[in-house]
């Protein structure tokens, strides 16, 4: 298994699932507060919701999703090979999934791209202890500095994106499974 993943923010969640739903013929697969995804069959497709007022309708982020940890690893080397660096994150908790993953630094207009696998879903946004590694990562990334990703990264910039159901932000960065 291989698939795209598209994240995207949206202003309001419920209005989304349910364009979404129609649109694809499915409903999601996991639904949280503030958070949706749907696994897609055709075409491959994870599509990731964000609820994020005020930001519906842009990008959040780009991944890929594979079938194992050997293949995360497989495509890091493969990237590595062709020049690219990467920013690695295993057995990381969030968006309510545990996860083995990349991400890929340099990319020209500065999108996020992360390759991954879901270990096991959560019952939690960050994990038991609440920790949020994305400031590490994006230290790592060299995105805290310039542009749209200083300004992410002025919201907080954790995993993921957005002011969840509840008030509690998440930041504007990247993530989920």
């Amino acid at each position: 298994m291989s698939r795209v993943q598209l994240a995207l923010n949206v202003d309001d969640l419920a209005e989304s699932i349910a364009f979404y739903t129609k649109l694809f013929g499915t409903g999601p697969a996991k639904q949280r507060p503030g958070y949706a995804n749907f696994a897609i069959a055709e075409p491959p497709l994870k599509l990731i919701l964000m609820e994020n007022p005020g930001q519906g309708g842009s990008l959040n982020h780009l991944g890929i999703e594979v079938a194992d940890t050997g293949t995360v690893d497989a495509e890091q080397a493969r990237l590595a090979e062709a020049g690219l660096a990467a920013v690695q994150e295993q057995d990381t908790t969030c968006c309510y999934a545990r996860q083995d993953k990349f991400w890929v630094k340099d990319a020209p207009s500065g999108e996020r791209w992360e390759i991954y696998t879901v270990l096991e879903d959560s019952a939690t946004f960050w994990g038991q202890d609440g920790a949020q590694s994305w400031d590490a990562a994006e230290a790592a990334l060299g995105t805290a500095a310039g542009g749209r990703a200083a300004a992410l990264a002025g919201q907080g910039a954790p995993c993921c994106g957005g002011q969840q159901a509840g008030g509690a932000d998440t930041g504007s960065s990247a993530c989920c499974a």
